[in-house]
This record gives C-alpha cells, structure tokens and sequence, in this order.
C-alpha cells in the first residue's frame, strides 16, 4: 500500500513574521495535498467486503468471519474453518492410515482416536459381510489325506465246445460200409478269479502355510469420538 506524505507543512507557516511570502498558502500547495491524499485514498481497500491484489498478508490475530465448511468461495479462511472441514473429512467412524505413528489427534487437533484393524486387512460391506465384523485367518491348514479308489473285475466264467469223431460199421446184405458219426460236447464253465484294486497314495501334509495376499504394512486408526 502507498502511505501518503504531506508536500507542504502548513504549521510551519504560522511561525513566519507577515509579510513573508512563504507565509501565504497557495492554492497550488492545496492542490498537491489533495492530489496526494487521492492518489493515497485509491490505493487503500475499503472496510466493508474490500478488494486485495498481489500476495496480500494479514496482522498476525486477525479475526474473521468462519464460514461454513461447504462454502466454496475466495472468503479468507480462518482456522476454525479449516478444523470444520477436516472433522467432515473425518467424522467419528471414519479410518485413517499413515505409515507414521503418531496419533492422529495430534497430527489434525481434534478428536479421540484409537488404533484400529491390527494385522488385518479392509473389505468392503455388503457381499455377506458386514461392516466391523473380523474373519479369515493369515495362515491356512492343509490336511493330510488319503484318496483311495477300488475297481472290481467280474468274469461270468465261459466254457470251450468239442467234438469228438465215433464209427460205426454196419453190416450189409451187398458188403460192409464204414460209417463215421460225431458227437459234440463242452467243458464245465470256468472263471478267471480276477480283482482288481486301485489306491492313490497320500496327499497334502499336515502344516500351517501363510495365506497372504501382497501387502504394505500401514499404520490404522479410527475416529472414536
């Protein structure tokens, strides 16, 4: 801001014996002063809702008006609006994480907060699970087991047919004639006796093995108040 100087110190004048021409106030010199004081008034911002240019700074304790946390204006900003905004960021229930330790109450001055979620990991409501409910486990027990499969083989039983040659000669009035007859016959039925069995061998071994998804450690808190 511009300050204003007087150009002329009118007091001075009264101490001049008369008849001394500096003693006179000229017209010019008037001029001056409120050419000055114009140029100085135009340069100044007004009381009521004024107008900054350039990188205005305000006197250190400057009290303004705190706005609601939801206007979106150019108002100034005081710091009781900053905490507004920051508490709806963060309301009582909402999660903060940092891979910093310190409290959170001191980090944002407000609020009770507690350390939350220690060695688990965030899912979403809904699906079937719901909001502050704990599950799952970091490790997963694979158990040692058999799978075991049995074929059996039936044979019927069969048998194998044979024929065996006879002759029988009959005796004519002309002369003799051979004749050859057969005759057929079949073993009893017979099995092979065959079963057969199937087993896998074991599978899997009783251990505790870890069921981690990739992570990044960070440190938890939720608003409690």
């Amino acid at each position: 801001m511009t300050d204003y100087t007087k150009s002329t110190n009118f007091a001075t004048k009264d101490n001049l014996s008369s008849g001394n021409p500096l003693k006179i106030v000229k017209g010019t010199e008037i001029d001056t002063e409120f050419n000055n004081i114009a140029t100085a008034i135009a340069t100044k911002a007004d009381l009521a809702s004024p107008t900054f240019t350039g990188t205005p700074t305000l006197p250190s304790g400057t009290i303004a008006t705190t706005q609601a946390s939801t206007d979106n204006s150019t108002k100034v900003a005081t710091t009781a609006f900053v905490q507004a905004v920051a508490q709806v960021l963060f309301p009582v229930g909402a999660i903060y994480t940092a891979t910093v330790s310190t409290n959170p109450a001191t980090l944002l001055g407000f609020g009770t907060w507690t350390a939350f979620g220690a060695g688990r990991t965030l899912i979403g409501n809904g699906g079937g699970f719901t909001a502050g409910a704990t599950g799952g486990s970091a490790d997963a027990t694979l158990v040692s087991h058999t799978h075991t499969a049995t074929s059996t083989v039936t044979d019927p039983g069969h048998f194998h047919s044979y024929e065996q040659p006879s002759t029988t000669y009959i005796q004519g009035a002309i002369g003799g004639t051979g004749l050859t007859n057969k005759f057929t016959g079949s073993t009893g039925s017979k099995t092979t006796g065959i079963t057969v069995a199937t087993s896998n061998s074991t599978e899997g071994s009783s251990a505790t093995n870890a069921n981690l998804p990739p992570y990044v450690v960070v440190y938890m808190w939720q608003r409690t108040a």
